[in-house]
């Protein structure tokens, strides 16, 4: 960290090895970042510290998903991750750099599916972004420094990034050859997650001026990833990879196994008896 003018943060340990290895990533995620500070603070005095956090610290946004910078931070139930982040936010307001903070939306595109996607309500507001704006964002921010100084932003790709889950996952199943969309009831859970529309997102893009995709143009290109071949053999092979998938679903897990404590986490339980 020598003589450095800026310095991006952008290492974590994420879902879902997170919120399985609570203790690894408090040390990787929230003391990793304090040991990254005390250095900076020592050897680069004068930088300029962009740091990454998530949406997540927002947690269930499912009744009011309009999210702006100065709502509480109010992590959903099982979220390390999100307590994570909200930790290290305060260790970089608290020390003596010169920073700015950015709050990622979801950003999609080449993830490796995980029993994740199950977490998410279907109905959950989505506003993506791509890795592209994302990394333009934090390239164009280093010319940007007085006006983000010690400030905090949503950063997502806007209006036309935000589509409904359900439908993402509807559109995604189409491109992969895995077909409709069709998982057995309590496959999703109904709370207790995070996303939604950042309604104050339009203030960094004003800074930085970083997006250029859509939902459409994210589409588009996990067609043009998808080759012929390899969405023919998903189409004949979609029956056991479904089941796969439908093996991952920890809500799902929870409610054929009558476990009451996950119930409560994942489902809006007083909709149907409880296990005693």
């Amino acid at each position: 960290c020598r003589n450095k003018d800026f310095v991006i943060h952008l290492a974590a340990i994420i879902p879902p090895l997170a919120d399985k290895k609570p203790a690894l990533s408090w040390k990787v995620n929230v003391e990793g970042t304090r040991n990254l500070i005390k250095g900076i603070e020592k050897y680069s005095t004068n930088a300029f510290l962009l740091y990454s956090s998530s949406i997540s610290v927002y947690g269930d946004r499912l009744k009011n998903p309009w999210i702006k910078v100065s709502d509480p931070l109010r992590p959903s139930e099982g979220d390390e991750y999100a307590k994570n982040k909200i930790e290290a936010e305060k260790i970089i307001q608290n020390s003596k750099l010169d920073w700015t903070i950015f709050r990622l939306t979801a950003i999609m595109g080449g993830h490796q599916i995980s029993e994740l996607m199950f977490h998410m309500p279907l109905e959950t507001p989505l506003e993506i972004a791509t890795p592209e704006d994302t990394a333009r964002a934090f390239v164009h921010a280093l010319n940007k420094r007085k006006q983000l100084s010690k400030k905090i932003f949503n950063l997502g790709g806007g209006e036309k990034c935000r589509i409904i889950y359900k439908d993402f996952l509807k559109r995604s199943f189409e491109i992969s050859g895995l077909g409709k969309l069709n998982f057995p009831h309590k496959t999703f859970a109904e709370k207790n997650f995070h996303c939604g529309y950042y309604a104050d997102g339009d203030e960094l893009e004003n800074i930085l001026h970083f997006r250029k995709d859509t939902i459409d143009t994210y589409f588009e290109k996990q067609k043009k990833k998808t080759n012929t071949i390899q969405k023919f053999l998903t189409g004949i092979f979609k029956k056991p990879i479904l089941k796969h998938l439908k093996n991952k679903s920890e809500p799902l897990k929870a409610f054929l196994s009558k476990n009451n404590y996950l119930i409560q986490r994942f489902f809006n339980y007083n909709k149907f008896k409880l296990f005693f």
